[in-house]
């Protein structure tokens, strides 16, 4: 196995920087889907939970970013202060490489997090209060914002020819809707434990919209997976053998097909449409008890961490190659 460069810092500045930017596309999304009366309400709580996650994991992920960046390679007692501010040379050009845009964007995004965030913390916050025009123009910004780190999370590995693995117009999306389902998946936690009663009838409708949401984003997650896997297979030379380290025989293959896709996307899912089906096609309550919705979200995370780590790793033990 060939040397890990980049190890689990990395690993989990992909994963919290999806999962808050992906809190803040689905809070945008869902206030500025919201209508009227009750129902807007129930779209409200959803965008609220959503605003109040999506600042702390942006902020830990770059952070942990940031030390990852050769700070603590000599080791910590020999650690040069200088180089924790080095960073700050992402931001002294401007040009078109990943790099460079993914951190002006990620930075922007940060800051815009917080101050969305901020529209929703007063006690009396509710649809119709005075923040509510600055809260909707904010969400308008905030979706591509969201969508832009979520996709700059993928397109950081894969603008990289010489791994076969990360090599692939597929990762960005990959990563989009991994970071949206997350995103949901977060909300959802946050909701099940701020819940009231397990018979809270305005928690009982955020809930079937946040379980109908991720069973959909879980679909396509599966979907774009299986495209990942069937181009890179049936493409001749370099990706079609790196794909194997994920495919039966493969170093990571437990890791992948169990951790992320059965016990992070397709249980859940089940799960999910186990409980929302009644309701979607014969109108029936909505029920669900707090422990299955945080167990549900708590799964789709992990899925989300390990989905990062499978795809970090095994673009390292199958490359480079040469260009």
């Amino acid at each position: 196995m060939l040397e890990l460069h980049w190890g689990m810092p990395v690993i989990l500045y992909l994963f919290l920087a999806g999962l808050g930017a992906g809190a803040l596309t689905v809070s945008g999304s869902v206030l500025l889907r919201g209508g009227g009366g009750w129902f807007a309400g129930q779209h409200f709580r959803i965008a609220r939970h959503g605003a109040l996650i999506a600042p702390l994991p942006l902020i830990v992920g770059t952070g942990l970013l940031i030390l990852e960046l050769g700070t603590f390679q000599a080791g910590v007692e020999q650690v040069d202060i200088a180089k924790l501010f080095r960073w700050i040379n992402l931001f002294k050009i401007v040009n078109l490489s990943p790099m460079n845009i993914g951190s002006w964007v990620l930075g922007l995004c940060i800051l815009f997090s917080l101050a969305y965030a901020w529209t929703f913390l007063a006690p009396t916050a509710c649809a119709q209060d005075d923040r509510c025009r600055v809260r909707r123009a904010m969400a308008w910004i905030g979706i591509p914002l969201g969508v832009a780190v979520a996709v700059y999370t993928g397109i950081l590995l894969g603008a990289m020819p010489a791994r076969p693995f990360w090599n692939s117009q597929i990762l960005g999306m990959l990563f989009l809707f991994s970071a949206l389902s997350t995103g949901v998946a977060g909300i959802l936690c946050l909701h099940a434990f701020l819940r009231h009663e397990e018979n809270d009838r305005p928690g009982e409708q955020a809930g079937y919209i946040l379980a109908v949401s991720d069973a959909l984003l879980i679909a396509l997650e599966l979907l774009i997976i299986i495209l990942f896997i069937m181009f890179a297979h049936l493409t001749i030379g370099d990706p079609a053998h790196a794909i194997a380290v994920i495919l039966p025989g493969g170093e990571l293959v437990w890791w992948f097909w169990i951790g992320v896709v059965l016990f992070g996307m397709v249980v859940p899912a089940l799960v999910e449409l186990r409980h929302t089906l009644p309701k979607l096609l014969h109108h029936r309550p909505y029920r669900v008890l707090r422990s299955v919705e945080i167990a549900i979200g708590l799964l789709v995370l992990a899925g989300g961490f390990l989905l990062r780590y499978v795809i970090v790793v095994a673009g390292q033990i199958t490359g480079p190659v040469g260009m």
